[in-house]
């Protein structure tokens, strides 16, 4: 079957069209996400937060959230270096669901102090460095989003990467927070038949083949046949930031 998404001057077909399918038990996954949810809001009343990446999933969590009015805060992460449409989502969950989105932004003086010495273009240079982007734009704002807090809600899924495929709906980070990870069971089809049957707001980068969006500067679109992490850090060996990598020291699956 011909491909019209790569045909001179063919229209391209949405993240929806080309993803969203609908398969048996997702009735029992969205039923299932919502229970972890309530749980999380339950278990750490006023203590957890939605870790809020904009992206698909994410904005999946953030629906749900809203149309079942789970106590859940909605937090996330400009880096200083996000496309222009991803940074656009967060006034729509403003205006979509009346939530407030908290948003944490690195310290403006370590940034230039991590460019003066590394220079702008440090993360195309060596393993470290994009390591040490990642600390000062993502894991140290986290950090302050997670202070005083007990829990925290990821988009994570199994499906995602090799990397995330032994995590569990239920894990406790290196902090000793419990951390809930109500998608871990949803596959891509699932998430974008969500999107289409509720109508969510979405990143129009995933139209253009980004299934995974992160900082302009290590973020691709990624080809077929690769996983959803591909286009992240594209031809490098680091795959995560640093958010979702820690022991799991205790946990349940769904």
């Amino acid at each position: 079957m011909t491909d019209l998404s790569v045909l001179p001057g063919a229209a391209r077909a949405s993240a929806i069209e080309l993803y969203a399918r609908k398969t048996t038990g997702y009735e029992f996954r969205v039923e299932a996400a919502i229970q972890w949810l309530k749980r999380a809001a339950e278990q750490h009343a006023g203590h957890v937060v939605l870790a809020n990446s904009l992206g698909a999933e994410d904005m999946v969590l953030t629906d749900l959230i809203a149309r079942h009015q789970i106590p859940i805060a909605i937090g996330t992460l400009d880096t200083g270096a996000l496309h222009a449409e991803t940074l656009a989502l967060i006034p729509k969950i403003e205006q979509r669901y009346g939530l407030q989105v908290e948003v944490y932004r690195p310290r403006e003086e370590a940034v230039v102090q991590f460019v003066r010495k590394n220079g702008e273009k440090a993360m195309y240079q060596s393993l470290e460095l994009r390591k040490g982007c990642c600390q000062v734009r993502k894991l140290e704002p986290l950090s302050r989003m997670l202070q005083g807090r007990s829990a925290w809600v990821t988009g994570l899924r199994r499906e995602q990467s090799n990397n995330r495929g032994g995590m569990l709906a239920r894990e406790q980070d290196d902090q000793g927070r419990a951390k809930f990870n109500p998608l871990i069971e949803w596959t891509w089809g699932d998430v974008w038949h969500y999107v289409a049957v509720n109508h969510v707001p979405y990143n129009p980068l995933h139209d253009r083949d980004y299934p995974s969006i992160g900082c302009w500067p290590c973020t691709r679109p990624v080809a077929a046949g690769e996983d959803d992490r591909a286009g992240r850090w594209a031809g490098k060996v680091k795959k995560e930031c640093g958010l979702h990598v820690v022991e799991v020291k205790d946990g349940e699956g769904i």
